[in-house]
């Protein structure tokens, strides 16, 4: 028997596939490539699974959300000799007064001036004609002016094209309005009680998960749902602490240079802000229109001073302080996850895009692991490893 083996361990086909790590690799990427392949083929049959999973999915986003923010308070309350039951009503209490509180002071502030700017629209809309007109007679040649009065008649035809086609549109909006709304209600109702067991049972779940796989398997599934757990909490607490801080810092910006609904563009920066890289980019998009528009160009001069002073401060002092580096990803990668992710499933792929990858990325890792070890097509590895441990 174990001439067999040696002679198997020196035949061509060890040699050249088993004991080749680039063609291991290559062989095992041809089969989750086949096994993607057959499944796109077969995905009507679980069809009626991604509606389930369609329905559920606000709701237990919202609650995860919420639980990875919450639970660092209900374990303090619980370290300190509070009942968890009485340490998570309390944070329940408290989230409810926050509510009110928002509904009485907050929302209505934000929805002030949301109307006003929507009443102001038409006018900001010929300011802007009247300021293209001026930089297009004072300030561009005339060899220039055919094609740009050219593009702005295509772009004011098609801008009536639009509107002559909204009545149409807004039939098929109403709908879609009315069924993300339910959405939005039914999650509103179920999230409360999935955050409640979470609180209370989320430390069990690892154990409740693991006691179904073998006895050998345990250790290390309990240690990547540990491993996966902590990327996730790091991440949405770190996302949402930089998101809060950035509101106010725009917020308080806007309001010193006096620009127009600094508290709407400075709340629409903050959840922009929660998705990485791109969303200081985005939130740029609007304050700056408004600053053009409303304001002129030395408002915007001011807003575009403000960027600066607010990216520099994330970007040298906030980020690094509350993010660090948690997850360990380039920002190349981060940049064509969301590219990809938002691609492919919209703007839940742009949010949960990065979340979705670092977990990914330490199942993995833990499986590459498992397999470097039960293959033994990495023992050179591993001795390696044990040198310089050794020497260290």
């Amino acid at each position: 028997m174990e001439h067999k083996e040696k002679d198997f361990s020196l035949s061509w086909f060890f040699k050249w596939f088993l004991d080749n790590k680039a063609i291991t690799v290559f062989l095992v990427t041809l089969l989750m490539g086949l096994n993607i392949f057959i499944l796109s083929k077969i995905s009507f049959i679980f069809s009626p699974v991604i509606e389930f999973l369609g329905v559920i999915m606000l709701p237990v986003i919202l609650a995860g959300l919420l639980y990875y923010l919450l639970n660092p308070i209900v374990d303090w309350m619980e370290k300190h000799k509070i009942n968890r039951l009485v340490a998570i009503t309390i944070v329940f209490v408290l989230i409810a007064f926050l509510i009110i509180w928002g509904l009485a002071v907050a929302i209505p502030s934000l929805q002030h001036q949301v109307m006003a700017f929507v009443r102001n629209v038409p006018a900001y809309l010929k300011q802007a004609d009247r300021f293209i007109d001026d930089v297009v007679t004072k300030h561009i040649s005339a060899d220039f002016k055919p094609q740009i009065e050219e593009y702005t008649s295509n772009l004011s035809s098609q801008i009536t094209d639009w509107a002559s086609n909204f009545s149409s549109r807004a039939v098929n909006w109403a709908g879609n309005l009315i069924s993300t709304t339910s959405q939005i209600i039914v999650a509103i109702i179920i999230m409360p009680f999935i955050l409640f067991y979470l609180l209370r049972d989320g430390k069990n779940l690892k154990g409740y998960v693991t006691q179904f796989l073998p006895t050998k398997f345990r250790a290390s599934f309990g240690q990547v749902m540990t491993d996966i757990n902590s990327q996730l909490a790091n991440y949405v607490r770190g996302q949402v602490t930089v998101a809060i801080i950035v509101a106010l810092m725009f917020i308080v910006f806007f309001k010193i240079i006096g620009l127009r609904y600094g508290v709407t563009l400075g709340v629409i920066a903050g959840v922009l802000n929660l998705v990485p890289y791109l969303g200081s980019f985005l939130a740029m998009l609007p304050a700056l229109a408004i600053g053009l528009i409303a304001g002129g160009p030395v408002m915007l001069a001011k807003v575009i001073v403000v960027f600066i002073i607010e990216q520099t401060i994330e970007g040298r002092f906030v980020s690094p302080l509350v993010l660090g580096s948690q997850l360990s990803i380039h920002p190349i990668t981060i940049l064509f996850v969301l590219l990809t992710s938002g691609t492919m499933f919209g703007i839940w792929g742009v949010f949960l895009g990065i979340p979705a990858y670092a977990s990914a990325k330490v199942a993995i890792a833990a499986i590459f692991k498992w397999y470097q070890k039960v293959s033994g097509l990495y023992e050179a590895d591993f001795e390696q490893e044990g040198e310089i441990s050794e020497q260290e």
